[in-house]
């Protein structure tokens, strides 16, 4: 099938034109929880369709990437769809269920329009499941068992050690309320299409957020330990090495030089109003006690601005800087430097929100690429520049 600019903008009017009341998502069941915590009839008074709660996006993006040490500019058209499902077990149990497409990639769920396939064999080949688990909440505890997204919180969404999509198939709970925010859990990384690890890998995290209230404002200052048991001398998880440090063994193969036992600080300061609109400004840090050099991250950010209701509009600037082996890569934010660690720079995010259920996006980076990363020797530190212009409709 052949994509043209007036195809993808043809389809972007006729969904605009369909759109249908939803309210904002993060991961496929973050609007279903927010939706279910309003519904207070009994569970043993519902029908069985009444205790099934579905929901999911469609995204359709172009993207342009260009870098120093590549010879031609990369240009795609890609979509991402996510399905996602709760069903009310008990007043307390929920079964969740999510699918979303891509292939062989754990931090997205984009997958590119080729010129050579019908589109209809895009969506159903492309689908997998991201969440199959079980959730119990207890007054402000929340367990978690099965494949999830993770429970760590993230000033102003912050991709410094996790990107937006990452699972992972283990048991987790929380404890929140208007203080603080606890947060454990046992894990293991779930593993895609073309896996190349030999060895199994466990993942233990701890976080705790304190947060205080102030008239017009509030601060949020965390910390969190996330310890991987398997990395060192393990061959890669994924195909990409995504900036850590590798070594070659004597068959050939790429193994991780370094273990991540990584601590995270961070600080985050939320204003209800300035000048009419929100903003937040938050400061976090990341550094591996498993390697011995090249170990530090840190990633500053403002936002402006909450693209709320319709008209609203919220825009985001970051400055990020990892070192090789500051935090595992192949989890870290898939689209800032490409995906991983090893670089530094710029990052502009933008949303408006269009309709009841249509946002318009745009994501901007501006970046520098460390040594260790470039695909040309002649060039010491290439620069890497990719924009993703999107279209979002939620239901």
């Amino acid at each position: 099938m052949k994509l043209t600019t007036l195809n993808l903008l043809l389809g972007l009017a006729l969904m605009a034109s369909s759109a249908q009341a939803a309210g904002d998502i993060e991961h496929p069941h973050e609007r279903i929880e927010k939706v279910k915590a309003k519904d207070t009839t009994p569970h043993t008074e519902k029908s069985i369709m009444d205790r099934i709660h579905l929901k999911g996006d469609l995204r359709l993006r172009y993207e342009s990437i260009e870098r120093d040490d590549t010879p031609a500019e990369d240009n795609k058209y890609r979509y991402r769809l996510r399905i996602g499902a709760v069903v009310d077990l008990t007043d307390n149990l929920h079964a969740e269920v999510g699918m979303r497409s891509g292939f062989a990639n754990p931090t997205s769920g984009n997958q590119t329009f080729e010129e050579d396939e019908p589109l209809k064999d895009y969506f159903f080949q492309s689908l997998r499941f991201n969440v199959l688990g079980l959730v119990y909440n207890s007054g402000n505890s929340t367990y978690k068992v099965g494949r999830q997204p993770y429970m760590m919180y993230r000033p102003i969404k912050s991709q410094l050690v996790w990107d937006n999509d990452v699972s992972l198939n283990g048991a987790n709970y929380q404890y929140k309320n208007d203080t603080h925010i606890i947060t454990v859990g046992a894990n293991q990384p779930t593993l895609e299409e073309k896996s190349t690890a030999n060895d199994t890998v466990n993942l233990f995290i701890a976080q705790y957020v304190n947060i205080t209230k102030f008239e017009s404002a509030q601060l949020n200052l965390g910390t969190g330990v996330y310890y991987y048991d398997g990395l060192k001398g393990n061959t890669a998880l994924f195909v990409s090495r995504k900036g850590n440090t590798m070594y070659k063994d004597t068959n050939g193969n790429n193994r991780y030089a370094n273990d991540y036992h990584m601590v995270e600080a961070f600080g985050e300061l939320k204003f209800k109003d300035v000048f009419g609109k929100p903003v937040k400004v938050a400061a976090g840090l990341v550094y591996n006690f498993g390697a011995s050099d090249n170990n530090f991250g840190y990633d500053l950010a403002i936002q402006v601005g909450k693209a709320k209701k319709i008209n609203d509009w919220q825009v985001k600037y970051s400055y990020t800087d990892l070192q090789e082996d500051a935090t595992y890569g192949a989890y870290s934010d898939s689209d800032n430097f490409g995906g991983g660690t090893a670089s530094k720079g710029h990052a502009i995010r933008a949303k408006f929100k269009a309709g009841k259920n249509i946002y318009l996006a745009g994501n901007f980076f501006f970046n520098t690429l460390y040594q260790s990363r470039t695909k040309d020797l002649l060039v010491v530190e290439p620069t890497y520049e990719r924009v993703q212009l999107d279209m979002i409709y939620k239901f």
